[in-house]
């Protein structure tokens, strides 16, 4: 696994994704699940690379019962402006996704608690993972985590050419 497989048809980086990374750099679009191992694995990795980061979330439920509900915190935390601080936070202690966890989290990033709650279990917020989850599934996510760049689609554990093609795409 890892590896290229074929060509996919993943939409467009636009205003509703979460993006970040150097104005200008290449784009890697991440479909990604907060309990995954793989997932959290890959966002360190990414950081270390010259490209931008469109991240969409891609909830396996069926393995990863929290992985939702932390994608409603990482999206209520984006309604205050801390997307991607959430979205860090969730990556790098996964064993803590229970509600009580989630409020410490958003407590910490000094964000207002009673929004935080609302906005986490607001219908919108739970159609928009929803949403990205279903593009997904029409461009062909197999698994989690799947990147995509170029038109091509790598998914599952990344093997190290992968990695060293995105080191070396501002080369």
């Amino acid at each position: 696994m890892g590896g290229d497989l074929s060509s996919a048809p993943v939409a467009p980086v636009g205003p509703a994704d979460h993006v970040r990374g150097p104005e200008g750099a290449p784009a890697v679009v991440v479909y990604g699940d907060y309990e995954c191992p793989f997932c959290a694995a890959l966002e360190l990795r990414l950081g270390e690379l010259p490209v931008r980061v469109a991240f969409r979330h891609f909830p396996v439920r069926g393995s990863h019962p929290r992985a939702f509900p932390a994608a409603c915190a990482a999206e209520a935390a984006g309604r205050q402006g801390a997307f991607w601080e959430m979205h860090d936070a969730l990556f790098a202690d996964q064993g803590r996704l229970e509600d009580p966890h989630l409020w410490a989290r958003a407590e910490r990033l000094g964000l207002d608690l009673a929004r935080f709650e609302a906005d986490r279990r607001d219908a919108t917020v739970a159609a928009q993972i929803t949403a990205d989850f279903r593009a997904g599934v029409r461009a062909g996510v197999p698994t989690t985590p799947t990147l995509f760049h170029a038109g091509k689609r790598h998914a599952g554990r990344l093997d190290e050419a992968v990695f060293e093609r995105l080191a070396n795409l501002g080369v």
